[in-house]
């Protein structure tokens, strides 16, 4: 019975030891190589498999979810000649896993040393004011060359960017240096082109408001212009019609005494204001003498009556078709 329970444990350990070594379970997301006798068989994708016991054997296991790799930083020198530590990361993912396993012997190290030769090759292409600038320029030929050697490691290179970007010390200083002065150049530029506008604003205003005030001033003096027109012509209309008025009044009966009496009265009234007021006068001789000075001026009325009359007398008579004029050495009696 002892014999019989050792020779149980035995076959017993070695169902679990070959079922171990046939049974296999892939996860999600992975592909085992499986070797037969030391030479590739097939690729077992996820779920449970059985193998050969001591003939078959899982060579390698991959996965196929995406991978982070992480660039150690290295120094690269730009075209002007300045040194720069340079890190990053790649990301890349298994598309084939039989070359990702006979291709190369390690695809990890092989991604990692290739775009770190091709970072130095860009890198070496462009200043280092550019670095800055073309990161995305950089990124995307680390990934093309990267992708074009692991077509044949059955890699797959998604992106690559970089981390960090690390001058020297020196001249990382003269690099602030020189955007402190950019900025303050563009500071300067800003605050002249304001003053620049101010300055045109305020001229522009001045030239407007001048513009303004001359229209204004013109049509000021338009406007005193036509009024005098019109008060000179008012004034005209009335005193043309006041003189009709006193004409017609002079030819009407008792014409000529009104106005002997109103020239007396005047030349009274004024003679009495003389006495009143400081002012010199150039006088007539015969200023006392109301009635001769009357006289005169009755005459010139007289004058101005009998030229009406006249007129007058020829407007009819040559409405009825008698002689108008008087020939030579004939008057008006003859």
């Amino acid at each position: 019975m002892d014999g019989g329970l050792v020779i149980l444990i035995l076959l017993a350990i070695l169902v679990i030891i070959v079922f171990a070594k046939t049974a296999v379970v892939v996860p999600q997301k992975s592909e085992f190589i499986v070797e037969r006798l030391g030479k590739y068989n097939n690729t077992l994708g996820a779920g449970f498999h059985i193998l050969i016991p001591f003939i078959d054997r899982v060579a390698y296991k991959r996965s196929m979810k995406e991978e982070v790799l992480e660039i150690p930083p290295q120094v690269c020198i730009t075209r002007d000649n300045v040194s720069v530590s340079i890190d990053g990361v790649i990301y890349l993912e298994v598309r084939d896993a039989k070359l990702s396993s006979y291709g190369i012997e390690n695809y990890y190290q092989a991604a990692i040393q290739l775009a770190q030769t091709s970072l130095r090759s860009a890198i070496g292409k462009i200043d280092l004011d550019k670095t800055f600038e073309t990161r995305e320029t950089i990124n995307h030929q680390v990934i093309t060359a990267v992708d074009e050697a692991a077509l044949n490691w059955g890699i797959k290179v998604l992106r690559y960017e970089i981390k960090d970007i690390n001058p020297p010390v020196n001249i990382m200083a003269a690099m602030e240096l020189q955007v402190k002065a950019e900025r303050e150049k563009r500071a300067e530029i800003a605050r002249s082109e304001g003053e620049r506008q101010a300055r045109i604003n305020m001229a522009e205003g001045q030239r407007q408001q001048a513009i303004n005030v001359s229209e204004g001033e013109k049509q000021k003096r338009i406007n005193e212009a036509e009024g005098r027109a019109s008060e000179i012509e008012i004034v005209a209309q009335a005193t043309a019609e006041g003189i009709r008025r006193v004409a017609v009044a002079l030819g009407n009966e008792g014409g000529m005494d009104a106005a002997k009496v109103r020239l007396a009265e005047k030349y009274i009234a004024e003679f009495g204001n003389l006495a009143r007021t400081n002012n010199t006068l150039i006088l007539p001789a015969n200023v006392a003498d109301v009635s001769g000075l009357v006289a005169t001026a009755l005459s010139v009325v007289e004058g101005v009556r009998g030229t009406r009359v006249s007129s007058t007398t020829d407007q009819s008579a040559q409405a009825a078709g008698a002689p108008t004029g008087f020939g030579p050495g004939q008057t008006r009696g003859s």
